[in-house]
Formats: C-alpha cells, sequence, structure tokens
C-alpha cells in the first residue's frame, strides 16, 4: 500500500491509502492509515471514513509489548476510532506463524486477554463490537481460507464455540457477516467533503454517510449554500449513476471552482440543507458568560 516515494524510503505509511476488493456479497473499501505517532492527522483522517476498523496486532514477543504497554500507539488507535464512530472493531492477532510464536494458543490469549479490558474502558461492548481472531499475513493463513487444522489444532474448536464472539474462521468471513446498523440510504442526502482538485472541473472525494446521490441531481454546499449539479460519479474510477450509503466517491462537478469547495463542507440537497450551528454557539457563549458572572 505504501506507493509513494517518501512512504518507500521510510518503511512506514504516511497518506491514507486506499483499495478495493469485493467478496461474493459484499463490495470493500479498504483505507489504509497510518500507525506511526508522527501521521496521526492522516490516520483521524482515515479512520473517520471507516465503518468497520480492523486493528493489526503482533502476536510477536515484544512487539505486542512495545505497542501495547509501552507507549505505543495501539491504545490511541483504538481510542480514536471509538472516538470518531467507529461501530464495528475486528482485533486480528498477526504474525501467529512467527518461530516465537508459532500459532501458541497461550500467546493468543495472553494478547486477547490484555486488549479486552482496554477495549471495554474506551466503549466497546465487547460481545457486540468486537471480534478476534488469529491471522498470519505474510502467508495469508486465516485471511480468505482458515488455516490448516495440523498448523493450528485449536482454531477450529474456538471458532465453533464462539470464543471471544467469532464465529466464522477467517477474516473475510467475519467482514461478510457484520450488520451495519447506520446505514440509511432513505435518509437526508449528507457527504463530507473529504478533499478536492481540478481535473476538467471540481472534484470532491467523500463518503456518503447518508442517503442517496445521483446524477444530474442539484446539490448545496454548506455552510456557504452555494448549489452545484452533478455531472458525473465514481467509484474506484468506474463511473456509476447513483451513489448509496457507505460508498467512497468522486463527484465530478462543472458548475463550481476549487475555492468554492473546503475540507469539512457537507454537501446535501436543496430540500434537507445541513441545520446551520452559529445559533447553539450562541447561546452556549451565553450561557458560559451568564455562569462566569
Amino acid at each position: 500500500m505504501d506507493t509513494s516515494e517518501e512512504e518507500r524510503a521510510k518503511g512506514i505509511t504516511v497518506e491514507v491509502g486506499r483499495a478495493r476488493f469485493e467478496t461474493e456479497t459484499n463490495r470493500y473499501t479498504i483505507l489504509d492509515a497510518p500507525g506511526h505517532k508522527n501521521y496521526v492527522p492522516n490516520m483521524i483522517s482515515g479512520a473517520a471514513q471507516a465503518d468497520v476498523g480492523i486493528l493489526v496486532i503482533s502476536a510477536r514477543r515484544g512487539e505486542f509489548e512495545t505497542g501495547f504497554e509501552k507507549g505505543g500507539q495501539t491504545r490511541e488507535h483504538a481510542l480514536l476510532a471509538r472516538t470518531i464512530g467507529v461501530q464495528h472493531l475486528v482485533v486480528v492477532i498477526n504474525k501467529m506463524d512467527d518461530p516465537t510464536v508459532e500459532w501458541d494458543r497461550n500467546r493468543y490469549e495472553e494478547c486477547v486477554g490484555k486488549l479486552k479490558p482496554y477495549l471495554k474502558s474506551v466503549g466497546y461492548v465487547i460481545k457486540r463490537d468486537v471480534k478476534f481472531l488469529p491471522i498470519a499475513g505474510l502467508s495469508g493463513q486465516n485471511i480468505m481460507k482458515e488455516v490448516d487444522p495440523k498448523v493450528c489444532p485449536w482454531w477450529q474448536e474456538c471458532h465453533r464455540t464462539g470464543a471471544h464472539n467469532t464465529t466464522t474462521p477467517t477474516l473475510l468471513s467475519t467482514l461478510d457477516a457484520l450488520v451495519l446498523s447506520n446505514r440509511r440510504n432513505d435518509a437526508p442526502f449528507r457527504m463530507p467533503a473529504l478533499d478536492r482538485y481540478l481535473e476538467r472541473g471540481c472534484v470532491v472525494m467523500g463518503k456518503v454517510e447518508s442517503g442517496t446521490l445521483r446524477v444530474g441531481e442539484k446539490v448545496v454546499l454548506a455552510p456557504t449554500k452555494k448549489v452545484a449539479k452533478v455531472d458525473e460519479i465514481y467509484i474506484d474510477e468506474t463511473r456509476v449513476a447513483v451513489a448509496k450509503t457507505g460508498e467512497n466517491v468522486l463527484v465530478k462537478f462543472n458548475t463550481i471552482n476549487v475555492e468554492d469547495v473546503q475540507k469539512g463542507y457537507v454537501l446535501c440537497y436543496p430540500t434537507h440543507v445541513v441545520p446551520a450551528v452559529s445559533e447553539i454557539k450562541v447561546r452556549v457563549v451565553a450561557n458560559m458568560l451568564a455562569f462566569v458572572c
């Protein structure tokens, strides 16, 4: 996922990487957020677009302790994901094939046992919101295909009995089994602008948070109330006529300039414009002044 020269030179993710794939039942957009503490703002921008967070934990001896117990970023990322509103969290214990682990069940249980209390403390309901499962990313074990029982004889028993809230054997089957309750295609259209650029028109990048967007419709840019017509919609460079809730899209406008759109602006339909918050701010300030007096 590290595509730029800076990322390859540093050996760490800097920008939010994007990729797409499909299973038999769902379409997925991967947002590879940086894990390094110097790029937390980029991590936040990636996590803010996600419906499901995949928290990758290293099972290698010493690496888990460094990331979780010694001022690493594991705690901060879990807290940020919950604060931003990531509904589901899939915790994958990676590097189970490492020579210091070798698919040891005790090591897996140790990592899970330390993570559960913290995830609960930041607001996740473990039985409802969090899934745990072991993987080996380098060899692909337990990602698409279940790990060989000869290599990991205890895993079949775990997912069959529902241990650690996991009743599916692989990462992809776990993602397919998740039920997202915040998808509202019939709600008023809302799409925050994450970025914009000029390419034969103004192209706005964002995620449809609610409602449905169609080519040819007019939208309002809040808070400026500027009206623009949707000329084209792209999903992963594929031109589409409709974008529904949860889709990461590129929307092209020919009637506005790049300067008319800023990061954080919200696209909505003229019939359901995003309410202004200026009055609320005034009331809060007034109440604070009254309290001080």
